[in-house]
């Protein structure tokens, strides 16, 4: 692991590199995710099918794509039931949570006048799980339960497909939660049937979920077509720690987020380098027998960083700066902190709280704005998937108290058709 400090005269330079780590794609990716969204859209189920078979190396015929009743109902037979009682148990915890997140209609008076607003779930959702190197039944629930909790009516579920069946795990996560639809389609393919509809996927009006670069890049090319939540991925760890903190403890968790791709990003913050130091030592003997050693080396080799500063004020300064997906403060005290983080999509705060539990059974969600995204853009919550109507009723009497200044803010606009609409009630 990477470590500079502050008298390092890399340390900017290392330090703006990470900053500015929100990855663009290029114009050989845009083009490509241009011209798959185009063919989908103008060819439907037979450009689906043509990619599928291009990209995932899976043959489907039309009637094949949608995952049928009895293939979720075999799945229980394939997973253990402690297995399926964990996920049931990481359910409850998640809806619990996101429960407390609904936004409720309101309205209030003014003598006459009644303002406010309305909130409506929007009518479909479409959930991308990633496939290819690893299994994410956590992420159906995620992405799957808060959409249950706003009351949407159709969650659609779209995730690459295998050379044979769906995994298990992701179809009996999907039961649990009430998912509508499982489609057996990735990549862009996937985002485009799900934005513009296909013969055998109808169209919904938002997508969610993280994927790889062309998943990313196709949900950006669609907005506005179709919602969506955030440009999110590769996952990505800051933890800021005191002289204090485990560095077994510190190691583990970067680890924990390295481990998901090559392309991971982990960082630390420290006012010891004694600290770092160990913490780099330790990463290097915890990696070893790792089920994902190569991608975990791969990932703290390209991307890893140590920042050894003077104060914990220094630290907080810039870990705002990077904006990460997740970050752990493994410090004394971690609340006196907590207002003066500003940038971040998720907060782990003091020694016993890895990011891991956040993942699984906490209940907080855990798609997240990554490559300093969350500067703008936040967890993904219940709010992702309702809508705000704004609600506004005058009486005749009322509006003749707001007519003046309503005409004379038309006629500053240059619009005398607004003004007139408001003095035809009068004449």
């Amino acid at each position: 692991m990477k470590i500079v400090t502050q008298a390092d005269r890399s340390f900017l330079s290392n330090l703006k590199k990470v900053v500015s780590r929100g990855r663009v794609a290029g114009a050989s990716v845009e083009k490509t995710v241009r011209s798959i969204l185009q063919a989908v859209e103008r060819g439907g189920d037979k450009a689906v099918l043509r990619y599928t078979k291009q990209f995932d190396k899976v043959a489907l015929k039309p009637d094949a794509v949608r995952v049928t009743p009895e293939e979720i109902n075999n799945a229980y037979f394939h997973i253990r039931k402690d297995e399926g009682d964990v996920l049931r148990f990481a359910a409850q915890r998640i809806t619990a949570f996101h429960e407390r997140q609904r936004t409720k209609t309101w309205m209030y008076q003014e003598n006459d006048v009644t303002l406010g607003q309305v909130v409506t779930p929007v009518d479909a959702v479409g959930v991308y799980v990633p496939g290819g190197k690893a299994v994410y039944p956590s992420s159906v629930l995620m992405c799957a339960i808060p959409a249950k909790v706003a009351g949407v009516r159709r969650v659609v579920m779209v995730t690459p497909p295998q050379k044979g069946p769906i995994n298990p795990y992701l179809l009996v996560a999907a039961d649990i939660v009430g998912v509508s639809e499982i489609y057996r389609i990735g990549g862009v393919q996937a985002v485009a049937a799900l934005a513009y509809g296909t013969e055998a996927i109808p169209k919904v009006d938002k997508i969610v979920g993280p994927g790889n670069i062309y998943v990313a890049t196709a949900k950006r090319l669609l907005y506005g077509t179709v919602g969506i939540d955030m440009i999110a991925g590769p996952s990505e760890l800051l933890v800021v720690a005191d002289e204090e903190a485990n560095p077994a403890h510190v190691a583990a968790d970067l680890l924990c987020e390295a481990e998901h791709d090559e392309d991971a990003q982990v960082f630390l913050i420290t006012t010891s380098e004694r600290l770092a130091k160990d913490v780099s030592k330790l990463i290097e003997q915890q990696l070893k027998g790792l089920q994902r050693e190569k991608i975990a080396s791969k990932a703290i080799a390209r991307h890893s960083v140590a920042f050894v500063v003077a104060t914990m004020e220094e630290a907080i300064d810039v870990a705002n700066q990077i904006a990460a997906e997740h970050l752990t403060l493994s410090v004394d005290n971690p609340f006196d902190y907590l207002e003066k983080v500003r940038h971040a999509g998720a907060l782990f705060l003091g020694r016993y709280t890895p990011p891991a539990v956040a993942d699984y059974v906490a209940g907080p969600n855990h798609v997240l704005p990554t490559g300093g995204s969350a500067r703008f853009f936040s967890a993904l919550s219940v709010n992702d998937y309702v809508k705000v109507s704004n609600i506004v009723h005058y009486t005749k009497s009322e509006l003749a108290k707001v007519k003046d200044p309503l005409v004379r803010l038309a006629h500053i606009e240059g619009f005398d058709a607004h003004a007139k609409s408001a003095l035809s009630r009068f004449s």
